[in-house]
């Protein structure tokens, strides 16, 4: 069910919700948190797309916040039942100088004694924990990938982290990181003595990896950015080098990944990019503080070289 909520007021949108919730049953029970949507108009039904399908795994209100240009009003929307899957969608279109100021636009439709979580699909602020829907959240998502500039993007997290801060770009490294420790986990429990990363260059994930496996492993990591025109775009391959031989990963096709150990044969892995709803789904299953995270985008970051030319 959807229902449109033209020129209206926050007040009016949270009497709406009442109503809708005593004429359709306690619709809000259940709930476990608040995600607050900050996106423009044209990347923010893909978010509420993968919102409504992660909200299966965790009912939460979803706030989603858009502004524009024009004569100051607010424009609402609220979506419950199967227009918003496990979840209540509010949809606010702001214009205008109704569109100021943001914290005061959410406030009063926050679930009460819930987590908030803030979400920004594309343009992140500056610094997420200091912006106004940053400082009233626990956990705030960013996504670098989104940025023009990968390596300024990533500096910048580093600088302005604050506990509470991820972004999707480590997110979607968790099956990579999950396949090399299991090769690690394997004998012969040699040292690793170097490691080679390399991925696209829109793909913020590839420093991020370099960054923690030169932080966990304590060996020099060479980076670099290839030409992704034949290969997909994200990471391309890691390899690990020890005293009997090269460990490679690589993943030479969309989905799938090789893995090459001395004296073993090769192994096809599944191995696919994620889905924005998968990387979603995962950061919300903890609301608090990814210390791992934290210290890659700052004290690996900072140790991690420049890249090198790719092919």
């Amino acid at each position: 069910m959807i229902i449109d909520l033209p020129d209206t007021t926050v007040s009016q949108v949270a009497k709406q919700l009442v109503k809708v919730r005593e004429e359709g049953g306690a619709v809000a029970l259940g709930r476990v948190l608040t995600l607050i949507i900050a996106a423009r108009n044209g990347v923010a039904e893909p978010a509420i797309d993968a919102a409504n399908d992660a909200s299966r795994e965790h009912p939460m209100r979803v706030i989603v916040l858009t502004t524009g240009e024009g004569e100051a009003h607010l424009d609402a929307q609220i979506r419950v039942g199967g227009d918003a899957g496990a979840s209540e969608v509010v949809v606010l279109r702001a214009y205008g100088a109704a569109a100021s100021n943001a914290e005061s636009l959410v406030t009063g439709l926050l679930l009460p004694d819930a987590p908030v979580v803030a979400w920004w699909p594309d343009m992140a602020p500056t610094d997420a924990a200091a912006s106004p829907l940053g400082r009233i959240a626990q956990r705030r998502i960013t996504d670098a990938a989104t940025s023009p500039d990968v390596r300024d993007r990533l500096a910048l997290l580093g600088r302005t982290h604050a506990p509470g801060d991820t972004d999707l770009a480590w997110t979607r490294l968790t099956h990579w990181r999950e396949q090399l420790a299991a090769v690690l986990d394997q004998p012969p429990y040699e040292p690793v003595t170097s490691v080679e990363v390399r991925g696209a260059a829109a793909s913020p994930s590839t420093a991020l990896l370099a960054a923690w496996l030169q932080m966990a492993l304590d060996v020099p990591v060479t980076w670099s950015y290839e030409d992704p025109a034949h290969w997909q775009e994200g990471i391309k391959s890691v390899r690990l080098t020890r005293a009997s031989g090269d460990i490679l990963l690589e993943r030479p096709a969309p989905g799938v990944a090789v893995l090459t150990q001395p004296g073993q044969p090769d192994h096809e892995l599944h191995l696919p990019r994620r889905t924005l709803r998968e990387c979603l789904a995962e950061e919300l299953r903890r609301l608090d503080a990814d210390v791992l995270y934290g210290r890659v985008i700052t004290e690996g970051w900072e140790r991690l070289g420049p890249p090198e030319k790719g092919a």
